[in-house]
């Protein structure tokens, strides 16, 4: 595999994760009840404690995307 190949899958894994973080995150804007309604039904828990849930899971993935997607392929895109 060469760094080309390596910076362009970087690249599409970037595009990919930051447009599955930014859908679930307008999901949750548009229709966060409907989301707590049905989570609601197998997880018992206060609204609070969701919100809470939901804004720590998505920023951890958002830092998880930076570490293994985002700072790979502008390292990739600057050695290239």
């Amino acid at each position: 595999m060469d760094i080309q190949m390596m910076t362009r899958f970087f690249m599409w894994c970037t595009i990919l994760n930051m447009g599955l973080l930014m859908f679930s995150s307008l999901l949750l804007v548009c229709a966060g009840d409907f989301v707590y309604k049905m989570h609601g039904k197998w997880f018992p828990m206060p609204r609070e404690t969701f919100n809470v849930a939901l804004y720590s899971f998505l920023g951890m993935y958002k830092i998880l995307i930076f570490v293994f997607n985002l700072i790979p392929w502008a390292a990739l895109a600057i050695i290239s």
